[in-house]
């Protein structure tokens, strides 16, 4: 059986809560990535930015991406799963919440992510085929979660 870690991609970082959106897209170039998990001071996962989260719930708002904080956008409760569950299970969770990207943890510590990039590369067709029409059919039109 395939487990998360195997398929993940490792050099994932956190944002902390209290940095700036602008902080956010510098680091998200650096790192050549559309999101970033959200961390608090305590190191525990608070959520999930995106590059289009930026863009809509900043930026088109007129709003000043160096004086927003990443904690503005850490709505919610943050869909995780451990790095040692099974790929079905990080595909039953992408299609139950409708995301694209979880945040993999171990010891309650960010050690990667896995998207549906990752499992496209390494999983079977039917089974990435099925993630991609749960996902898609059901997000809101251009969404990208």
């Amino acid at each position: 059986m395939s487990v998360v870690r195997e398929f993940m991609t490792t050099n994932a970082q956190c944002i902390a809560e209290d940095k700036t959106l602008q902080e956010a897209a510098v680091l998200m170039k650096e790192l050549d990535c559309g999101s970033l998990p959200i961390c608090g001071s305590d190191g525990k996962l608070k959520g999930l930015i995106t590059d289009r989260d930026i863009v809509v719930k900043c930026v088109a708002e007129g709003r000043d991406a160096r004086d927003v904080k990443a904690s503005e956008l850490a709505q919610g409760r943050p869909h995780w799963i451990d790095a040692d569950a099974s790929i079905d299970a990080a595909i039953d969770l992408m299609e139950k919440f409708q995301v694209r990207r979880l945040p993999v943890l171990t010891d309650h510590k960010l050690v990667g992510i896995i998207s549906q990039g990752d499992i496209a590369r390494n999983y079977s067709e039917e089974r990435v085929g099925e993630l991609v029409e749960q996902i898609s059919a059901k997000s809101p039109r251009g969404h990208m979660a």
